[in-house]
């Protein structure tokens, strides 16, 4: 170690950014504050900021997440551990970004965190941002990149990936009922799969797929009306992490 001399390599800075999603309004949205400072002043970005010296990455989105919209982040297993597993948002690794010019202030390397919650809180601007809001994803993907909303450094590559990986994520595994209260419908989760997925799914089918696979939902013995009509039977998230038979996503 005497030898190794830091100084001969270039220095770069790490970041944390944040896809946050939610279901407002039977759509599928993130969280997205606009920048008040250079660069990419008045764009909107992710909610996101550089790891401080003295924290882990699991350690500083979750901070991140907390400035931002209050909540605190348990880890999906296998993933960076957050803390002790309090009630809140999933919060999982997505993906790494490291271009060299994603940034133009200097060698910024990304670590994407996705943060997946039930209805979240009007956001509040903090940091560098000089306001925040929920947007349909809808609207800021487009059919294509050059249809989407314009957004800060990569944060459009980012927030498609984060996207695509809850699409996915939700066909094998209970992911799903982390957009739902800790008591939920049938229903209200079928609502959740067709804003992920952007579909109309059949209600009969779908509850007998989903009542029918082992693990994933457990009833708690309550009912509710808040959907209108006729009692309908609330349910907990089950045990299980993989869902076997899968929910198959229907070809668009």
């Amino acid at each position: 170690m005497s030898r190794y001399d830091p100084s001969a390599f270039p220095p770069f800075a790490v970041t944390v950014d944040l896809v946050v999603l939610t279901v407002r309004d039977h759509s599928l949205c993130a969280l997205l504050v606009r920048r008040g400072e250079p660069p990419y002043q008045g764009y909107w970005a992710l909610p996101g900021g550089f790891v401080r010296p003295d924290e882990g990455l699991a350690e500083a989105a979750s901070r991140e997440l907390a400035e931002e919209t209050g909540l605190r982040a348990h880890s999906a297993p296998g993933h960076d551990a957050v803390g002790p597993g309090a009630a809140g948002a999933h919060l999982e690794q997505l993906a790494t970004y490291g271009h060299p010019q994603r940034d133009p202030r200097m060698r910024v390397v990304s670590v994407a965190y996705l943060v997946l919650a039930p209805d979240l809180p009007t956001p509040r601007a903090g940091g560098d941002a000089s306001s925040a809001r929920w947007a349909p994803v809808s609207k800021l993907l487009g059919e294509s990149p050059a249809d989407g909303v314009p957004l800060a450094f990569d944060h459009g590559l980012i927030l498609a990936d984060g996207v695509e990986r809850a699409r996915s994520k939700i066909e094998y595994s209970s992911l799903a009922t982390a957009f739902c209260p800790t008591e939920f419908t049938v229903g209200e989760l079928r609502r959740v799969y067709e804003a992920v997925w952007g579909v109309v799914l059949d209600p009969r089918n779908f509850h007998r797929k989903v009542t029918g696979t082992p693990g994933f939902l457990l009833p708690s013995g309550g009912t509710t009306t808040r959907q209108g009509g006729r009692p309908a039977q609330l349910f907990t998230a089950g045990g299980a992490t993989v869902l076997n038979p899968p929910m198959l996503r229907p070809e668009s």
